[in-house]
């Protein structure tokens, strides 16, 4: 039975109005359990496993989604952390489905950040009623993830492109806008970044700009993140292969995720 915590209206009020909010200690008590988990995966890679550096660059910067059900440590977080509880409340929405599970882990001495990016654009999903949580097991200052205030209501989506190729996702140009670089342009962006604990957690919207410091430390930044949705969420078809694909899913435009393989956690 998954666990419950009230969080507070501003944080509801933040999460509406940047994209993007600060849950601290959600997974305070999940710490090790997540650790244990993440090394599983490491050690046993799914099929959508990536290393994403290319020949040169110092470090290891290791990505892997989609495994939370054949891990038994990354299911019993879901089932039975307080992170549906949370989900729903920041969602407001009255039930929370789960969709998937990512790790990223940067290896002491990284620098390639994460790029700028929208996860909404690669996904077969749709809706308002969405959140993902970014959670560190390790002590972050440098390495955090960074996201732009107010980017989940922009007109257009962000072009998507491959981490590592760089090339873009989809050939519809005019549907999305370029990547921009909130570096580039500070006075044009607000960018959100927290130092963090073992067990916070970054909540943020599919459609808020994000991406995430290289780790120039001397120690491991592993991170656990789940994205999950609400009652408004809806297959959409995309004009290529999604990330992830999920192939052969049987679903069509405007249908609810199919429970079987995306299973509502709350009510659980």
């Amino acid at each position: 039975m998954s666990q419950s915590l009230q969080i507070e209206q501003q944080q509801i009020d933040d999460y509406r109005t940047d994209g993007a909010v600060l849950i601290k200690g959600l997974f305070k008590g999940w710490v090790e359990t997540i650790k244990a988990g993440i090394e599983r995966n490491m050690a046993e890679p799914g099929p959508y496993a990536s290393e994403n550096l290319k020949e040169g660059e110092n470090g290891r910067f290791f990505d892997d989604y989609c495994n939370w059900t054949r891990i038994p440590e990354f299911k019993t977080v879901i089932r039975e952390s307080a992170v549906a509880s949370v989900a729903a409340q920041l969602m407001s929405s009255s039930s929370v489905q789960m969709f998937h599970d990512h790790v990223l882990v940067k290896e002491p001495g990284t620098s390639k950040p994460t790029p700028w990016h929208q996860d909404s654009p690669y996904y077969f999903v749709d809706g308002e009623q969405t959140v993902s949580f970014w959670a560190p097991v390790d002590p972050v200052d440098q390495a955090t993830l960074r996201c732009v205030a107010g980017s989940h209501m922009w007109e257009k989506p962000v072009l998507p492109t491959r981490w590592l190729s760089e090339e873009k996702f989809y050939a519809d140009m005019d549907a999305y806008m370029p990547v921009p670089d909130p570096d580039r342009e500070p006075d044009k962006f607000t960018v959100l970044e927290w130092p963090m604990e073992p067990g916070d957690a970054v909540a943020f919207n599919y459609k808020t700009l994000h991406g995430a410091r290289g780790n120039h430390t001397d120690t491991r930044r592993r991170a656990f993140s789940l994205r999950l949705v609400g009652d408004d969420a809806r297959y959409v078809n995309r004009p290529g292969r999604t990330s992830p694909p999920f192939p052969g899913h049987g679903m069509s435009d405007g249908q609810r995720l199919r429970e079987d393989w995306f299973p509502v956690i709350l009510p659980s």
